[in-house]
């Protein structure tokens, strides 16, 4: 997911390029706004952290691009190609240490698991809405 700063900044094009450089397939992309209920939903598994209300604030402030990836071994080599989230740390050439403000304006979203990368996928797109 291409997070709202990203999108605001005008950086969808070149992350999604970096994707295509880095050989993912893109099966499924849109452009799209979560509602604060929706954002709070999809982040629910932070919903006991001091900064849910914070990241479903931010999440709610613009529009984001969900979008589902096919790779082999997509999600390990996704994380990598993001980069730490704290861009301050992250790798160069990385997406989030080239394109995120801040550790909570980080732009962009990686699942961390095979499994919750289907739940996230299904969150956003229907199955007719992959190719």
């Amino acid at each position: 997911m291409i997070k709202p700063d990203a999108v605001a900044s005008g950086h969808i094009g070149a992350i999604l390029h970096k994707i295509n450089e880095a050989g993912f397939r893109i099966a499924a992309l849109k452009l799209t706004r979560m509602s604060r209920d929706t954002a709070g939903r999809f982040y629910e598994v932070h919903k006991n952290r001091p900064f849910y209300g914070e990241l479903v604030e931010f999440m709610s402030s613009g529009p984001i691009v969900a979008a589902i990836l096919e790779k082999d071994n997509a999600v390990e080599d996704f994380r990598t190609l993001i980069g730490a989230t704290d861009p301050a740390k992250a790798a160069p050439g990385t997406l989030r240490a080239l394109y995120a403000r801040n550790v909570g304006e980080n732009a962009v979203h990686g699942s961390d698991s095979d499994e919750n990368a289907a739940i996230e996928a299904a969150f956003h797109f229907a199955g007719t809405d992959l190719y």
